[in-house]
């Protein structure tokens, strides 16, 4: 892997390049990461994975623009501090209320997470994932989860 490239579906079999990593930027452990996230926010739209390619050395994911991203409850900029992992609602109503945050030392620490339906959310327990993200704007990979229903 050499590139990952992003690219928006226009319709009508119109793909745009977007945005794209060269492997001498980040390692292969974010290319994998941000392969697993469902959404996808830059310049304050979100964005849904809707493809996941491979083109040789080069990993490509297909968006499909969703609109203006909602802000949620106490978000914070994460550039330059490592890397971190949000647990929120995914409800609109509680404005995607914060459930937990926690920092990872590596991309692989997030992809861990990234790969579960059930997580274990820090002071919580185990939550089910409803989607995740990389929220590109703030730098930082959110999960938004739900109560595990037993019984």
């Amino acid at each position: 892997m050499k590139q990952l490239v992003y690219y928006i579906d226009k319709g009508n079999n119109h793909f745009e390049a977007f945005y794209e990593y060269m492997a001498t930027d980040v390692g292969v452990d974010e290319f994998y990461a941000r392969q697993l996230c469902t959404y996808f926010i830059m310049r304050g739209t979100q964005f849904e994975l809707i493809s996941n390619e491979m083109q040789e050395d080069v990993e490509v994911l297909v968006l499909k623009e969703i609109g203006r991203n909602l802000p949620g409850e106490d978000e914070q900029n994460f550039r330059g501090r490592g890397i971190h992992i949000e647990f929120r609602s995914p409800n609109e109503r509680e404005n995607y209320r914060l459930l937990s945050r926690i920092p990872c030392e590596t991309h692989f620490d997030v992809i861990r997470y990234l790969l579960k339906d059930v997580v274990d959310v820090p002071l919580i327990g185990q939550m089910v994932v409803a989607s995740t993200e990389i929220d590109e704007d703030r730098g930082v990979y959110v999960m938004y989860v739900t109560e595990l229903k037993v019984g």
